[in-house]
């Protein structure tokens, strides 16, 4: 991956470099990467399971209307408290990720349906009730500490960008340090050994929704970060990206082994790829047809090298990349 980060950006300097390595561009790269990221870390857990969760922009989006109604109600009647409940508001909108991590966790693991097929169903809910809510406009308001946040960069690096860093400290430890992550990744590697280890399988899968619904708030809360207005359909290309950053970044699909730190430079390849796409003038649909070719040939390599090892290596596989 490092590898990839570096020639895609020696790619784009090349054929544009006035444009491609101007600091305005390298710091939007730096402040559009966080949000993407923190949404990549969540679809990793959740396909860490051998699942997926395609309500994460949905739940960003309201995660962000929350936060943005809540200081618009109340600085309706005092600005000054609005700007010193912003803490609160913030927590708000986490809270409503979490909300939105639990739906998701109970129709997976209690009500045992497919994850692709539950969370589409909540996706279209959540994007539903955020259109309800909102009115099908956009929503105009959000605290200044969060704007200047979105703003503010220590010795030439955004704070959104250290944000994503610290998230994914943050998610590694959780995944290679701790018990639940260890019972996630047992989980998604052999669900049938997972359950005679005797691991609670619905406790894990709850607790993994719950994390990326967190995820999915703070998510919402970047987006206020960029921008200081909230909207239903904001972000509606980012649930094909991030499933393509997961993949690239080499999460399995089928569960069982991701890394963060593969995820967080996929990121940055992609953003990178989409910041190139622009400076050599290229449309947004053709990005979009990218995106598309890097997720089919990214699948197609990983199967090609799964059928050329011998067949024990195979087999042994899952039980090498997981815990005894």
């Amino acid at each position: 991956m490092v590898v990839l980060v570096v020639v895609a950006f020696a790619f784009f300097a090349v054929l544009n470099p006035r444009v491609f390595l101007s600091s305005i561009n390298l710091q939007n790269i730096a402040i559009s990467s966080p949000e993407i990221g923190v949404l990549a870390l969540a679809m990793m857990l959740a396909m860490l399971t051998g699942g997926i969760d395609l309500s994460l922009v949905s739940i960003a989006n309201l995660s962000a209307i929350t936060i943005s109604t809540l200081f618009t109600a109340v600085g309706e009647n005092d600005p000054a408290l609005a700007q010193s409940l912003a803490p609160l508001f913030v927590l708000a909108g986490i809270g409503v990720g979490l909300l939105g991590g639990l739906v998701n966790g109970f129709l997976v693991s209690r009500v045992g349906i497919t994850p692709i097929l539950a969370t589409l169903g909540t996706m279209q809910a959540f994007n539903g009730l955020a259109v309800v809510w909102t009115g099908g406009t956009v929503l105009y308001g959000s605290p200044d500490s969060l704007t200047s946040l979105g703003q503010t960069a220590i010795a030439g690096v955004p704070v959104l960008f250290v944000v994503l860093l610290v998230t994914a400290a943050v998610v590694a430890v959780v995944v290679n340090r701790t018990p639940i992550g260890r019972k996630v990744q047992l989980q998604g590697a052999n669900p049938v050994a997972a359950r005679y280890s005797g691991i609670d399988s619905r406790q894990v899968l709850m607790r993994t929704y719950l994390i990326s619904g967190a995820l999915g708030g703070l998510a919402g809360v970047l987006f206020l970060s960029r921008n200081p207005t909230a909207s239903a359909d904001y972000g509606a290309s980012y649930v094909l990206l991030v499933i393509v950053i997961a993949v690239l970044g080499g999460t399995n699909p089928n569960g069982g082994f991701a890394t963060v730190t593969g995820v967080v430079l996929a990121t940055l390849t992609l953003q990178i790829v989409a910041s190139g796409f622009t400076a050599i003038r290229l449309s947004s649909y053709q990005y979009a047809i990218a995106q598309g070719a890097i997720l089919i040939a990214v699948m197609v390599i990983d199967q090609v090298r799964w059928r050329r090892r011998p067949p024990r290596r195979r087999a042994g596989t899952s039980q090498a990349s997981t815990p005894a």
